[in-house]
Parts: C-alpha cells; sequence; structure tokens
C-alpha cells in the first residue's frame, strides 16, 4: 500500500484488510467502500509514554486508525502534502505536519533533548516545534503537511545545511541537528527568530523544508 498523489494538496490511500493507515484525526475528506475510523488513543506504536509526554507539553496531535477495504481521501486546511517513502531508515516529523502514515511503520516520541541535550529544548522553544518531536521508523510511506510546498536538500558527510528554523518540515537519515546562529549576541537583540537562528543539519540523510516561513 501506498500513497497516491490526487493533487498538490491532496492524496488518496487504497485499505485493504490486515493493513491500516493511521492519520491526523479531520483529515479525512471522502472515502469509498466498507472503512472504519477509529479514535487512536495510544498515540500510533509510540505508547502510553509517548502519549503522557505530549499532553503534558499540550503538544498532543489525536490521530485515527483506518481499516478495512476501500479508498480513503486525506487533505488538511488547504496545506500542500509531500509524500515520503521511507526503506527501513527513520523519520523525524513533527506531530502536526503528520497527515497520514502507514501503519507498518513505528511510531514513537523523542524528547528534544535528545538531541542536543540542553540546547535541543533551547531549539525546540525558540523554533516553536516544542519539546518533542515524532520518529518514524521502518518500511512505509508518510504524507506530511507542509506551508507552500516541499523541497528535498540532501545532506552529505562533511556539508553541513543550514536551515530557516521556521521552513524546517523533517528530515531523515543519520542527522544530527543544532541550532546556531550567524549573527553575534548583540547583532541578535531586539532581532526575531528569523535569520538570527538557523538549523544546522550534518551527517547523511535528507532534510524537507517548506516554500514559507508560516507555521501550520
Amino acid at each position: 500500500m501506498a500513497f497516491t498523489r490526487i493533487n498538490s494538496k491532496m492524496i488518496s490511500a487504497q485499505i485493504v484488510p490486515g493493513q491500516r493507515v493511521l492519520s491526523q484525526r479531520g483529515s479525512m475528506l471522502g472515502y469509498t467502500g466498507e472503512v472504519s475510523f477509529q479514535p487512536n488513543l495510544m498515540g500510533g506504536q509510540g505508547g502510553v509514554m509517548s502519549m503522557i509526554g505530549r499532553r503534558v507539553a499540550n503538544e498532543d496531535t489525536p490521530l485515527t486508525t483506518v481499516e478495512g477495504h476501500g479508498t480513503v481521501m486525506f487533505g488538511h486546511g488547504g496545506h500542500h502534502v509531500h509524500v515520503i517513502d521511507l526503506v527501513g531508515d527513520t523519520l523525524y516529523v513533527e506531530a502536526d505536519r503528520l497527515l497520514a502514515f502507514e501503519g507498518s511503520l513505528q511510531q514513537s516520541t523523542m524528547f528534544m533533548g535528545q538531541q542536543g541535550g540542553l540546547m535541543g529544548v533551547v531549539r525546540g522553544q525558540v523554533t516553536g516545534q516544542g519539546l518533542f518531536t515524532t520518529k518514524l521508523t521502518g518500511k512505509g510511506a508518510v504524507a506530511v503537511m507542509a506551508h507552500g510546498g516541499v523541497i528535498e536538500l540532501p545532506i552529505f558527510p562533511g556539508q553541513s545545511v543550514h536551515v530557516d528554523p521556521q521552513a524546517y518540515v523533517a528530515h531523515r537519515g543519520e542527522v544530527t541537528n543544532k541550532l546556531s546562529t550567524a549573527l553575534g549576541w548583540r547583532d541578535m537583540v531586539g532581532r526575531g527568530s528569523g535569520e538570527a537562528f538557523q538549523l544546522e543539519l550534518s551527517g547523511q540523510g535528507t532534510v524537507y523544508v517548506q516554500a514559507s516561513e508560516v507555521k501550520l
């Protein structure tokens, strides 16, 4: 099973018995066939601790489990949709960016402090991404939402990629990221996050960047 692009803001999924799709609650636009929709109270395969962590931080994004036999169309808020096919690797993405993903993927919640310690926490607060991020691992398709469309930037060993924090959507692969600045402390006084802060990604993988600095 994989997602089929209807247009830049809509996708469809062919649901068959024995397979399932998890989607952001309220993202179903229409369907044909015998399909059921059930609230996913456990936050996918992340378990109770994933759910509790996000709710404590007020970052919980409810999911719906879709099963049965038929075709379901997804979209949300008129946002552009970008499909990412995982082949056994890992994708890190904000929960509110997730439109839908295949149930074959393992989902968990990662505390931002695990990526950069205290600076990881600072990054989450400065960029507005919060204290937690969603981790999806395995083989399957993921549909993410973006404002203005998405471009994929490759990350090669020894060559860092710098991204505006507000334009960051997700990244995959063996990648480390940290909050950095191209300006001195005095230069940053009185500035917003803007170009003062950047996300510096290094390693090997891909970063997904939207064509806008607007948060969803």
